[in-house]
């Protein structure tokens, strides 16, 4: 009842004061849900009310399944964390890294130094990164006719490595190469392989690359923050025709489903009797995977969708299999070896296996960071440990 009090009193007051259109927030330990709740619009031109089934684009949420998935592959030993990807994904040959740009302004490229493996494209260790965070990689789209990943082409897959693999992290297009390995070795579409062998027996039956029309009656609507701090709806899809399926942030789905994946992974694998992962290989995901690198700010370079953004500044935080991993407490109340990540449009989670517990909180906001939406995630993970401390 302490949980319940708090969090409809904090989300609720965020709603009122305008802060955010909508949100829908749940909290999970390892037997069920212990709170959930839903306030606000999912629209505020329609007036259309949030609700805890309310469908999201979770976008780089995505991550973290398509990792699970291919993890579950990497246990049957299709897949090999350490061999070179390209030997499933064989774009990957192509791949080279940009040294800088030549006096009439194109990219000079030269080959990286070793192959990209399947951990370094689950760590964003590869070299890979995004156009709105990395400003070489949106000029190299700009100059040579490439289409950001949004677009759903395989064309966008196409930008160089700004570093040789293995050299640091950054944030990027990885894990659409890892979708395309699962692809490769099971014989199917990413999403039919997620349907059949993760989100089907996890019970995730409103998560989906295609909204089904069950679906859309219930899609929130993203809503843009202007300069002076206003929010409106805007129109903003991914392609419902992509030419292959992100996995790196392509899924549509609810808060409760999200926190179903996040109960298998407190659960070591296992969910309602079921189980879709060894629980060694959930342990494996869950350490730092990175050594002695560390994950880094992420400086905007496209202010229309995202801030700059970093998550418990001054804390050191590394990355496992495929989520940031806090290596101290963090001040939430977060314990040392938790797992978080987000999606772009204002979406977050985080996974403590210390404690036994998480949390999904989903909004539907650009940019990344939101002045609002993020210090009131931040807070209802705060209340979270209070309330339950």
């Amino acid at each position: 009842m302490v949980l319940k009090e708090r969090m409809d009193g904090l989300l609720g007051a965020a709603v009122e004061r305008g802060d955010v259109p909508g949100v829908v927030a749940v909290v999970v330990n390892r037997e069920g849900v212990l709170y959930e709740g839903a306030f606000g619009k999912r629209n505020l031109t329609t007036g259309a009310p949030m609700t805890i089934d309310t469908v999201c684009w979770i976008a780089s949420m995505t991550k973290a399944i398509t990792g699970a998935c291919t993890m579950q592959l990497v246990e049957q030993g299709k897949l090999d964390l350490d061999a070179p990807a390209e030997q499933w994904v064989p774009m990957l040959k192509e791949a080279q890294v940009l040294e800088g740009w030549d006096a009439e302004g194109k990219p000079k490229l030269r080959p990286p130094t070793r192959p990209i493996t399947l951990r370094q494209l689950l760590t964003h260790t590869a070299g890979f990164s995004y156009e709105f965070w990395n400003a070489d990689i949106l000029r190299y789209q700009q100059v040579m006719g490439v289409p950001n990943i949004a677009s759903g082409r395989i064309a966008a897959l196409k930008t160089p490595l700004l570093f040789d693999p293995g050299e640091r992290w950054e944030y990027g297009i990885s894990i659409d190469f890892a979708g395309l390995a699962v692809e490769a070795v099971s014989g199917k579409k990413l999403s039919a392989y997620m349907q059949d062998h993760l989100l089907g027996p996890l019970g995730m039956n409103d998560t989906a690359f295609k909204i089904r029309p069950d679906m859309r009656a219930r899609l929130a609507t993203i809503h843009a923050r202007g300069e002076d701090g206003a929010l409106a709806p805007m129109e903003f899809e991914l392609p419902q025709d992509s030419e292959f399926d992100l996995g790196g942030g392509g899924l549509y789905g609810t808060a409760s489903d999200y926190a179903r994946f996040v109960r298998m992974v407190l659960n070591r694998g296992e969910l309602d009797g079921v189980r879709v992962l060894d629980a060694e290989t959930v342990d494996l995901m869950c350490q730092n995977a990175i050594g002695d690198l560390r994950v880094t700010p992420m400086k905007t370079v496209m202010p229309q969708f995202s801030n700059d953004a970093e998550f418990f500044p001054g804390l050191p935080k590394g990355w496992g299999v495929t989520w940031q991993v806090n290596l101290e407490p963090a001040p939430t109340g977060r314990s040392a070896g938790s797992l978080q990540w987000a999606g772009i449009a204002n979406s977050y989670f985080w996974i403590d296996p210390v404690r036994g517990i998480g949390g999904v909180y989903m909004t539907q906001i650009l940019p990344f960071a939101d002045t609002k939406s993020l210090p009131l995630f931040e807070a209802f993970e705060t209340e979270v440990y209070r309330a339950l401390s």
